[in-house]
């Protein structure tokens, strides 16, 4: 292909190809292009005619590259404005290819409820550091507790199972790229630094992803290694928290190319200190709930001539809380008085590699991972036995997580398929030790492990020029083994199940035209058993917890008409709840695990995003939700209607983005938000009911971009709220009804970003 400009070199390149190969920035496309001679790869050809044109590309999958203004390109000539791109919201645009899915399936004819939310420098600049927490303030639909960073539960459409972590699976699948990364620990809040986009699955996931993902899967997706140049960004800010402390962040990512247009690494590092804001006055602190954070991303990507593509990489992240950030009811605000601290400790660790390769009309994909995760609590017991003496409790949980999968998808955008296989083993050892603090005593522990196998493919097929039917089907065979450790050594003799799952989905989706979509969607979900603590204080006991699944019915509609810049989406679904397991505690305050009953949720969400002028866009998203638990087990039967824990009844978010260009090479963007967090209950029965949320939170940021640097402010919680975002801190003070987490106090950011 001859040098001329990007966009007919693009699409000289696709053509020959047989590729869709888009460049839809006009300034972007009118850029000189090297053009490339020789045999080369699509990716490897791609990156030739990308050198110098400061663009980047998003490879959705096998058929279907877009090529974008590249994240960190030198400072960039003056150009003629431009309309601005979408602010980092859920967008319906028909391009979009929801990788997540495993198969070429564009989100406009995607039979679900599905977000693509990519992640602009704007939005990056001012709230990577959050991690999940940002995402969370971001989609009403996603919930989670609030204990603290690296320490959450994360719950998707309401379906919750308890507020307290234990060996339970998680409701949530997170992955990074196709690794998955927990399987039955908290949400390790992994940095946002350098993410390409977010995708989100609502509803169970048990036919792709397996078991843990019943309410639906979050996907990251990073940059990835760029062969085509070398370049890197960086980021650092301060931040204040009214009536706390000073915080802040850095963080900086490098590319590197190895072999020019086949290989190439990237490196991202960060750092963060976030402020504290809870008093202790009685030990004579301030601040004492800070958090510091620390950790690296590694990728390589390789590209042979022979047409494989390497992707290795490694995760690194550490989170220490050094107290809890719980307050009591009567104490004077924001402060709390303990004998000692209560800290915390996340240490995440991952490896992986993934190897993918065209096969005919085929992609075979194959991801192998391995995560190491240690998580410490601490909490004070004092009062646990009925005295008054100082206790500590201190809770160690070591889990070992190996993935793999293997899968081969092909068929295009109009009649995509996947086929797989999958393995996964995980082992969980909890330790516990509880006395006064200098002598304390090892009490019952429990070691769990998991070995999942499994099968599983999912095809699509056109009926009728516009209707077009899906079926899927994951079979699974599980094995679980447990046993209790004493102080002594292991407990009674291992206590082992074996068990054969199906999980299945079907789908019709119907688009009269490329504007609007609607569909009815069956999906399936579980989570395997195990063995836990009995509620029997420090005595030697344990007892099994049954597999619990979900049914979820749903009907719902996609609507993109890019004439009048409109977007919107909305689903209404039924779920039914079998054997639902969750993480208790009991009246002594230790934790134990149970299956609590059956439960039943009926949801309506709805998201609408309008773009009154180029400058511009107005998006709103709300839900409702109605949750009931049904034939609960004996100990958690009560007269009145008991709804899920965590499941707050309605929420909602509206926003306005705007970006404007104030002088060529130099634009202005910001955003403003008002969101509702809904009333929950903390969990069910008489010991749980306690009630959280019902406040509404006002957010504001903005960004100015001078092509090379960029300058942001942000300021969270702007009117200084201080409602109760989570009713619990402390297992052994439960009982007493009177803990709150407030909500972070206003907190304002500076931060200023940089591309070389």
């Amino acid at each position: 292909m001859p040098p001329g400009p990007l966009g007919a070199v693009a699409a000289a390149v696709g053509s020959r190809a047989g590729v869709t190969l888009t460049v839809a920035d006009p300034d972007l496309a009118a850029r000189g292009s090297p053009g490339v001679r020789g045999n080369y790869s699509l990716r490897q050809a791609v990156a030739r005619i990308l050198k110098g044109t400061g663009g980047e590309a998003i490879f959705y999958d096998r058929l279907t590259v877009r090529i974008v203004r590249r994240r960190a390109p030198p400072p960039a000539p003056p150009r003629a404005p431009k309309e601005p791109p979408a602010p980092p919201e859920a967008q319906a645009t028909p391009d979009i290819i929801v990788t997540a899915t495993k198969q070429t399936m564009l989100l406009q004819h995607y039979p679900g409820s599905a977000m693509v939310i990519d992640l602009d420098d704007d939005w990056l600049a001012r709230n990577a550091s959050g991690g999940t927490i940002a995402l969370r303030n971001l989609l009403p639909t996603l919930g989670s507790t609030n204990l603290g960073p690296s320490r959450n539960k994360l719950f998707l459409r309401g379906i919750a199972d308890s507020s307290f972590n234990g060996p339970t699976q998680a409701t949530v699948g997170q992955f990074l790229g196709d690794v998955r990364l927990t399987y039955n620990a908290p949400d390790p809040n992994l940095n946002l630094y350098d993410m390409k986009r977010v995708e989100i699955l609502n509803g169970p996931q048990g036919t792709l992803h397996g078991a843990g993902s019943l309410g639906g899967i979050i996907r990251l997706v990073p940059n990835e290694p760029d062969a085509g140049a070398a370049y890197g960004t960086a980021a650092a800010s301060v931040s204040t928290t009214e009536k706390g402390g000073i915080g802040g962040d850095g963080a900086v990512m490098v590319n590197l190319p190895i072999v020019d247009g086949r290989s190439a690494l990237r490196i991202i590092g960060y750092a963060e200190q976030e402020a504290g804001y809870i008093d202790a006055p009685l030990r004579g602190l301030r601040n004492i709930n800070s958090t510091s954070v620390y950790g690296v991303r590694v990728a390589l990507g390789i590209e042979t001539e022979s047409g494989w593509k390497i992707d290795a990489g490694s995760v690194i992240q550490n989170t220490l809380t050094r107290d809890g950030q719980y307050t009591l009811r009567q104490d004077p605000p924001l402060t709390r008085n303990n004998a000692f601290a209560q800290p915390f400790r996340n240490d995440y660790r991952l490896g992986y590699i993934t190897v993918r390769r065209d096969i005919g009309e085929g992609e075979l994909v194959s991801t192998t991972a391995l995560v190491r995760h240690e998580l410490e609590s601490v909490f004070d017991a004092t009062g646990y036995d009925g005295t008054g003496n100082i206790a500590r409790f201190e809770e160690r949980n070591g889990i070992l997580l190996f993935s793999h999968e293997t899968r081969l998808s092909g068929g295009g955008r109009e009649a995509p398929w996947v086929v797989g296989a999958s393995a996964v083993y995980t082992v969980n050892g909890l330790s516990r030790l509880l006395g006064p603090p200098s002598t304390q005593r090892p009490i019952t522990g429990v070691v769990n492990e998991q070995t999942e196998t499994a099968l599983f493919g999912q095809f699509s097929r056109p009926l009728t020029t516009n209707l077009t039917g899906t079926l899927g089907m994951r079979l699974t065979y599980a094995h679980s083994v447990g046993h209790l450790v004493s102080g002594a050594g292991e407990g009674p003799d291992k206590l082992g199940r074996k068990q054969l799952r199906r999980s299945s989905t079907i789908a019709i989706e119907w688009h009269p035209d490329e504007r609007l979509s609607l569909y009815y969607h069956y999906q399936q979900g579980y989570r395997a058993g195990g063995l836990a603590i009995a509620p029997a204080g420090a005595a030697m006991g344990s007892q099994r917890f049954a597999a619990d699944d979900l049914d979820l019915n749903e009907i719902g509609f996609r609507l993109n008409d890019r004439q009048h810049r409109f977007s919107a989406r909305a689903a209404l679904f039924v779920a039914g709840w079998g054997d639902i397991q969750a993480d208790l505690v009991d009246q002594t305050g230790l934790p134990y695990t149970a299956n609590i009953g059956n439960g039943r949720i009926v949801g309506l969400e709805a998201e609408v995003s309008w773009r009154p002028i180029s400058e511009v866009t107005i998006s709103a998203a709300a839900f409702t939700n109605r949750s009931r638990l049904i034939s609960p087990a004996p100990a958690f039967v009560r007269p009145e209607r008991q709804p899920l824990p965590n499941v707050a009844e309605d929420g909602g978010r509206i926003a306005a983005n705007w970006r404007k260009e104030i002088r060529p090479g130099a634009s202005l963007g910001g955003e403003i938000s008002l969101r509702y967090v809904g009333e929950s209950r903390l969990g069910v029965g008489p010991l749980l009911d306690f009630r959280q949320g019902g406040y509404t939170i006002a957010d504001a940021g903005a960004r100015l971009d001078l092509g090379s640097i960029g300058l942001s402010l942000n300021i969270a919680n702007l009117t200084d709220v201080r409602g109760n975002s989570f009713a619990f801190g402390n297992p052994f003070t439960l009982t007493q009804g009177n803990q709150i987490t407030p909500v972070r106090p206003r907190s304002i950011r500076f931060g200023i970003d940089a591309r070389f």
